[in-house]
């Protein structure tokens, strides 16, 4: 269950007010279908076994409230996701693959991972990447 908890796709993204917004939702879900616990909460213990056996013995309606938070959570998380990653190059002076999508060295002219040539245009301004006979010469 803690593997799919509303709130924690949006916190990985690093999407703190989702994610507080989405695991509220689900908090806010969960005291209104599931019984109250007959135990006080100053016994937590207690408490959260009797909570969580409420929660084994929940009617149709009430697990589908509490799925239906879950999977649109983890859709929003998904689209989340999805929306900010496409075109994204990673921090500045990060290199990915357009093939594998994969970190590569910026003075490869290949990707170590998946060995797809990059077709970049000649930069002789810049000394990292002149190498052979007559590298680092004045002009």
């Amino acid at each position: 269950m803690l593997a799919l908890q509303p709130g924690l796709g949006h916190a990985y993204l690093r999407s703190w007010v989702r994610a507080v917004l989405w695991f509220g939702l689900w908090a806010a879900t969960v005291m209104v279908v599931v019984p109250a616990p007959s135990v006080p909460a100053t016994e937590p213990t207690a408490f959260v076994g009797e909570l969580l056996r409420g929660m084994r013995g929940l009617e149709f309606e009430a697990s589908l409230a509490l799925v239906s938070v879950t999977v649109f959570s983890v859709l929003d998380a998904y689209w989340l996701g999805a929306r900010d990653g496409a075109g994204d190059e990673g921090p500045a002076g990060e290199f990915t693959c357009p093939a594998c999508g994969r970190e590569t060295d910026p003075d490869l002219a290949f990707c170590q991972w998946c060995t797809t040539e990059f077709e970049r245009p000649e930069d002789t301004t810049d000394g990292p990447r002149a190498s052979g006979a007559g590298a680092g010469e004045a002009p």
